[in-house]
């Protein structure tokens, strides 16, 4: 299995889970299945940035969980944005590109 480790590392979450492939395909598998790009928007754009900062939160924790890292480190910088009060379109921008990365990479394990 060729997957950029920056991005998923596979070895990381094994050890995580107690080596168990399946279920590791099956947590990326439900992770993969849900949106959660739509409602980090929603959260930016319309709730407070209490509310956003509890969604890039959940992610951010989904996300290490997996060993997703790229993903992870984006989501931390972008909750940092948020609950400081700085402008983070261009970390929203970077989190969302990363998500895409990500995914691809996650396809590659299933």
């Amino acid at each position: 299995m060729d997957v950029n480790q920056e991005l998923v590392n596979v070895q990381d979450a094994l050890k995580r889970i107690g080596g168990s492939m399946d279920l590791y395909k099956r947590l990326l598998s439900s992770f993969t299945g849900g949106d959660h790009i739509s409602p980090l928007e929603e959260a930016l754009s319309t709730g407070t940035s209490e509310q956003a900062a509890h969604v890039i939160h959940t992610l951010k924790g989904t996300a290490a969980n997996l060993s997703l890292t790229k993903l992870s480190h984006a989501a931390t910088e972008l909750e940092h944005k948020v609950k400081s009060g700085e402008d983070h379109s261009d970390t929203l921008a970077e989190l969302k590109n990363i998500y895409l990365l990500t995914s691809q990479e996650i396809s590659k394990i299933y």
